[in-house]
């Protein structure tokens, strides 16, 4: 039966609708994961035929695995994953066992911060960066580097803005890189120069060399210890100048990669010396992005990525322009979950298209120091950037977690 084998995947977001695609598509879909909760929630994953257990860290073992789904003749047609760090591991699977047609050097590239900036270092879209050793000493490279104030100190393998720190003097410089250091004793520590500037958010898939912006996205930004995103506004239409700007400068970026087929997102801030590029992923963003893209413009970007993996024509043509606003729900203090009203109320609000509450009664929530303390979100439409957002945001006020502050047993 012609089979798809995804490596680990979130309950619900980019990763999950992958899933849900591919068996919409008639596929027989096998799991890979290390999550033992996974197993134990089996029921909540009926789209996933097969759930194996497994050590994902392991290339050898990810390749007897397959073997073996291949000795009971499932025909693998393609090996995928939306999750870090698998996106490279998986498409080197795929390019070994489907004979796929992927840029993997190019997907390897990306998924490291400082390989990214060694590729870019000569394009003027590139930030200034330093790289510090774990081998050296502190003091001196603080004393011999050249270190321009504030700067953004991360791990090359930051996601989600885990171990991002923002650091506008020498004091908060040598606290963020002990925080990572002792996090992360034998990793390299990426330092990067802090540009301001309104950030978007650009989804793009490469087919045969030719790169298709599928989706431009404004981000919100607030900073709590970390910086997160708690507002995406998809744009409907862009106007012609933002369109051209974003395509040159997208493009710049994929050559120089060499991706010839691939799906990538970029976030880039537009500067007064124009733009530049903040980070790139090759993946769809998680979250709501594919929900977003669907409402907006009428694409399934998990599945035309497959699809184009799987080496067929993506279907790529926009068959909408609406406004798409995400507000992401986050809590101010630490505590365990009691409940979470209103989600039917908001639900019912105008434009109002989903409203995804993530934790269950009991889990433990804390404000924000990642993507991954976000707890839902609210997603509004219209065909009026702003008025999708007002929806989203009064929507919002709606819903409520009670938590309890003093027992976090």
């Amino acid at each position: 039966m012609d089979t798809i084998v995804f490596i680990e995947t979130n309950k619900s977001g980019s990763s999950r609708e992958a899933i849900k695609a591919a068996n919409n598509l008639n596929f027989f879909t096998v799991l890979l994961t290390c999550r033992k909760k996974f197993l134990k929630d089996r029921s909540e994953f009926p789209d996933v035929h097969e759930m194996i257990f497994t050590d994902i860290n392991d290339y050898d073992n990810l390749v007897t695995v397959i073997e073996k789904l291949k000795k009971t003749r499932k025909n693998i047609k393609g090996i995928f994953s939306f999750i870090d760090p698998f996106v490279y591991v998986a498409a080197r699977l795929s390019e070994e066992f489907c004979q796929s047609d992927i840029s993997t050097d190019a997907i390897y590239h990306m998924e490291d911060k400082i390989l990214t900036r060694n590729v870019l270092k000569e394009l003027p879209i590139s930030l200034n960066y330093l790289i510090y050793k774990p081998t050296e000493s502190l003091s001196s490279f603080l004393k011999t580097k050249e270190i321009n104030f504030p700067l953004i100190v991360k791990s090359p393998k930051s996601t989600g803005s885990k171990d991002v720190l923002l650091a506008k003097d020498e004091s908060e410089l040598i606290s963020s890189m002990h925080t990572l250091l002792k996090k992360l004793p034998n990793e390299e520590i990426l330092l990067e120069e802090y540009v301001d500037g309104p950030q978007y958010l650009v989804e793009v898939l490469v087919h045969n060399e030719r790169v298709h912006i599928i989706a431009v996205i404004e981000q919100e930004i607030t900073l709590f210890e970390r910086f997160i995103v708690t507002g995406y506004s998809l744009l409907g239409k862009l106007n012609d100048s933002l369109s051209h700007s974003l395509f040159n400068a997208v493009s710049s970026i994929i050559q120089a990669f060499g991706m010839k087929n691939g799906a990538c997102h970029l976030e880039l801030r537009k500067a007064n010396e124009g733009w530049k590029l903040i980070e790139i992923n090759p993946r769809i963003s998680g979250g709501a992005m594919n929900r977003m893209i669907e409402i907006g413009h009428g694409i399934n970007l998990v599945q035309e990525t497959m699809q184009l993996m799987m080496g067929n024509e993506p279907s790529l043509t926009k068959k909408d322009y609406k406004y798409v606003y995400a507000h992401y729900l986050t809590v101010e203090s630490k505590g365990k979950l009691i409940q979470v009203t209103g989600k039917e109320r908001s639900s019912n609000y105008r434009g109002i298209e989903e409203v995804y509450i993530k934790p269950k009664k009991g889990a433990i929530l804390q404000p924000p120091t990642s993507m991954g303390h976000r707890y839902g979100y609210i997603l509004a439409s219209s065909y009026y950037k702003e008025t999708a957002r007002r929806r989203a945001l009064e929507a919002a006020k709606e819903i409520s977690f009670k938590i309890a502050t003093t027992d976090l047993t």
